[in-house]
């Protein structure tokens, strides 16, 4: 019997590939939550991110049914472009680009590690008010600069990962990013804000 929990996401997608519908149950119940985080943060709305959400997996089916699947990278890298495509091609039939702000129950300190606090209350107090700033300076930015930070802030991305994710060169990511540091930066002397390290 195959040990599914040792497999990687990969392992598991081609697994799934070869016919095993249980190793496509694993890896979806392992990518679900970050993919529709990733959604909703963009987005902002929740029926919108359910249909975004369903439409990636069902592209994700298809093409891991149809071989167009090859273990070249992480699989939620994949998983991410087809849902960054998806959510591109529901902002051009809006024609009109939403601002995300954030909702309280869209709580992004679940994305930072809880061991940079300190147990004091005035070190949580401060990381806190800190992310409730990032927050709202990020929702300031325009989709594309919003969308950089959050993949290299909470997802940890690297700038190559983000420019396939994008479909964009590497410069164009860092450009992005400087610019939304930029921006952000002038928030927070405008406002007073607490700027993290990005």
């Amino acid at each position: 019997m195959a040990n599914y929990l040792q497999m990687t996401d990969e392992q598991l997608a081609l697994r799934y590939v070869g016919g095993d519908n249980r190793a496509f149950d694993v890896l979806l119940d392992r990518t679900q939550k970050k993919l529709y985080n990733y959604i909703f943060f963009v987005v902002k709305d929740s029926e919108i991110a359910d249909d975004i959400f369903q439409d990636t997996f069902v592209k994700v089916i298809d093409r891991l049914q149809t071989g167009r699947y090859v273990e070249s990278g992480k699989f939620m890298g994949f998983l991410t472009r087809i849902a960054h495509n998806l959510i591109m091609d529901y902002f051009r039939k809006e024609k009109s680009k939403k601002v995300v702000d954030a909702e309280n129950d869209l709580e992004l300190t679940q994305y930072r590690n809880s061991d940079t606090l300190e147990s004091n209350r005035e070190d949580a107090y401060i990381y806190d008010q800190s992310m409730s700033d990032l927050k709202m300076m990020m929702n300031a930015l325009p989709d594309s600069q919003r969308e950089v930070v959050y993949m290299r802030f909470f997802q940890n991305m690297s700038f190559k990962e983000i420019a396939e994710t994008t479909n964009c060169s590497i410069n164009t990511a860092l450009g992005r990013m400087r610019y939304a540091t930029l921006n952000m930066r002038k928030m927070a002397r405008q406002n007073n804000f607490t700027m993290p390290e990005l």
